[in-house]
């Protein structure tokens, strides 16, 4: 019997996954726990509708990763930071920071799990930091870190 996987099921597949189960374990365990509905025309249907609303979706979030990819070319974010007397900074400058400046100066939001940094920036001066906007999209960021 064909059924459509409402929800993730380990060894048996994944949500919205057409599967050919057997009769029984369709009608005894998938469809009481409602883990499944069968593959009737109406169903596929829906599932056919859903899966081309999230390809749209994927479509739309992928141009306008590329406009705010193409908007950050040209962008130094300039962050002010105290330092000590030999030049070295108190702390660092973390993503979150980057995000913040980011938003505040040129309203553009990034979460900070994307701004992809090795580690925390220690030093004054000009770095290149990477972004991960969107699968397969990466903009480049210069941050300038300016003492006060």
């Amino acid at each position: 019997m064909k059924v459509i996987l409402k929800q993730d099921i380990k060894g048996v597949g994944k949500k919205d996954q057409v599967i050919n189960a057997a009769d029984g374990y369709a009608r005894n365990f998938l469809f009481p726990k409602k883990l499944a509905v069968p593959a009737d025309a109406g169903n596929m249907n829906n599932l056919k509708s859903k899966n081309e609303s999230i390809a749209y979706r994927k479509g739309e979030d992928l141009k306008e990763a590329k406009k705010i990819a193409e908007k950050m070319k040209n962008i130094i974010v300039k962050i002010y930071v105290k330092t000590g007397e030999n030049g070295k900074l108190f702390g660092g400058v973390t993503a979150k920071e980057i995000a913040e400046t980011l938003k505040k100066d040129y309203n553009i939001n990034v979460d900070k799990k994307k701004i992809l940094l090795s580690e925390t920036i220690k030093v004054a001066g000009t770095t290149n930091v990477d972004i991960k906007l969107n699968e397969g999209v990466m903009a480049k960021v210069q941050v300038m870190v300016v003492p006060k």
